[in-house]
């Protein structure tokens, strides 16, 4: 069994409209963008990072905003629902701040013990806030949103599957342990967590498989220290049988790729560098940062990609 991985580092999902993206995350919710830039592999499309003041694995939250994209369709083999830590008693302040800003299916609910919000995003995103008492990490409240209410960061997300024996098996090889199970739903926790140590799985035998699109999750990413702690997981993986992509350099970490067996595209990224090795805190998420390869195609991004604000 693994021990290098310490919690969820970044969720990334797609959108339709950058524009619209941006506003939800930024003011609706109050993170920060921490990050402006593109997708490495469509450098056309805006890469968007929200979180705490300073990015911290565990916090974030990004998106591919794909103009025009069809709104995904919900199923098994994905990640349903991203949840968020919020402090003890703040949902009736969220609860009335979503409903007079017109965010759709609010629910609140019990599970597993804890209050919870569930909401859903611009492109009908699964979300939810759930009080969390004494999160120690510090909030962003540069968005206006008071510490005693602010998200702290994630609290975990939840995998909608057909089956989750394999899933579960090989989150427990990856350093989780089974922590509850009620209502068909079984709760994992990683010891020594980053805040975001929680995964639930959710058996849907009977529901068929998701197909991407708006609002859907493209991957979820586990934190590890750093790109020693990486390739450790890496052989790890290899030798069990996974099919692993060599590292990559995203820029702000190092990441590695590779499909599990209930289908959901798992990512495994280093706490380094960080979001701030090419912008001052200050100013984190202001100009538009490009990957080296795309350097040259300024000019054109610059007059192509939506304005994010007047």
């Amino acid at each position: 069994m693994l021990d290098q991985i310490k919690g969820l580092h970044h969720v990334t999902s797609m959108a339709e409209d950058a524009r619209t993206n941006n506003s939800f995350f930024t003011n609706t919710l109050g993170l920060r963008r921490v990050k402006k830039t593109v997708n490495f592999d469509a450098p056309d499309v805006y890469h968007l990072y929200y979180g705490d003041e300073i990015g911290t694995p565990g916090t974030v939250m990004t998106y591919f905003p794909f103009p025009q994209m069809p709104r995904g369709r919900a199923g098994t083999g994905e990640v349903g629902t991203t949840v968020f830590s919020v402090p003890q008693g703040s949902l009736g302040f969220w609860s009335d701040r979503l409903a007079a800003l017109g965010v759709d299916g609010l629910k609140q609910e019990e599970a597993f013990g804890e209050k919870r919000l569930n909401f859903a995003g611009p492109d009908g995103d699964g979300f939810a806030l759930v009080e969390v008492r004494d999160d120690p990490r510090a909030s962003w409240t540069g968005g206006g949103i008071s510490e005693d209410h602010a998200i702290r960061g994630f609290h975990s997300v939840a995998m909608r599957l057909r089956d989750n024996g394999a899933t579960a098996e090989l989150l427990k090889f990856m350093g989780y342990e089974e922590l509850d199970r009620k209502d068909g739903v079984t709760r994992l926790i990683v010891p020594g967590s980053n805040g975001a140590g929680l995964i639930d799985l959710e058996t849907m035998p009977n529901v068929n498989r998701a197909q991407q699109g708006a609002g859907s999750v493209h991957h979820v990413a586990f934190a590890v220290e750093n790109r020693e702690k990486q390739l450790e997981v890496r052989k790890a993986l290899v030798d069990t049988g996974y099919h692993v992509t060599p590292v990559i350099d995203r820029d702000y970490f190092w990441a590695i790729y590779f499909r599990t067996p209930g289908g959901v595209l798992f990512e495994v990224a280093t706490n380094e560098p960080g979001f701030d090795r090419d912008e001052d805190v200050a100013h984190l998420g202001e100009a538009l940062k490009l990957p080296q390869q795309h350097k040259h195609l300024r000019p054109i991004l610059e007059s192509h990609l939506q304005k994010l604000e007047d």
